[in-house]
């Protein structure tokens, strides 16, 4: 069992990186290049998507901070507009996203650019969520010590982060709500992860994350099936 000391107050970003260990490393690597290579025509035919419906660039690159507090670009693919500005959480009904955008974060194929985060050793398989350093910035000193572990492309957060971006939807300053309110909810769930990240539970995490795009897919069909009700009819 990793002792988490939660309780330490960090005033700064940069601080001791915590060790990854060897299990954990050869997982990513091992995990991360095969699904390069396994998802390389489904990633080409979203690079394909995303310039046909909203131009280039097709990737989104962005500063995040990593391990240590020290930053890295994360690569995602683009699911919002060039140019809109506004908060950096984002909301489920979030206007800046695009139509096919939407589609790719609901399904989390936007995020599938961050398996070469994962082999290059920016991140890890599961972790915490990777913060951006203006929010990251802004985070209580009880939480920061989150910020001396590797983040990951899954983790106890992400399984949950459709219900948060509900929980920002129609907030007057979701940045607000989110570093009182949600940052703190998030960093108890990784500490509660952390402490047992063993190599079989970040396998079972990835199961589950499998399971999670699964049903976000069955919830779409869902939807699209719905009938409409008719105009001007009964209640």
């Amino acid at each position: 069992m990793d002792v988490i000391d939660t309780a330490r107050h960090d005033d700064t970003l940069l601080m001791g990186a915590e060790p990854l260990g060897p299990a954990r490393r050869t997982l990513d690597i091992a995990f991360a290049l095969t699904l390069l290579v396994l998802l390389l025509p489904l990633l080409a035919l979203i690079a394909l998507l995303v310039e046909a419906t909203s131009g280039a660039p097709v990737l989104f690159r962005q500063a995040r901070v990593g391990a240590g507090g020290r930053e890295f670009t994360l690569l995602k693919f683009r699911s919002m507009r060039q140019g809109d500005g506004g908060p950096e959480v984002t909301g489920d009904h979030d206007p800046r996203v695009t139509g096919p955008g939407r589609v790719l974060r609901r399904l989390s194929l936007d995020e599938l650019p961050q398996l070469w985060n994962v082999l290059r050793g920016d991140m890890t398989l599961a972790g915490p969520r990777p913060e951006v350093p203006h929010l990251a910035e802004r985070y209580p000193p009880q939480c920061r010590w989150v910020f001396r572990y590797r983040p990951g492309l899954t983790g106890p957060c992400q399984l949950r982060s459709r219900s948060y971006a509900r929980r920002l939807d129609g907030r007057a300053d979701p940045e607000e709500y989110y570093l009182r309110v949600l940052v703190a909810q998030r960093t108890e769930l990784d500490a509660e992860f952390l402490r047992h990240a063993t190599v079989p539970r970040v396998l079972v995490l990835t199961l589950r994350t499998l399971f999670y795009v699964l049903a976000a897919t069955g919830e779409g069909l869902g939807r699209r099936r719905r009938p409409r009700r008719a105009e001007g009819g009964g209640s």
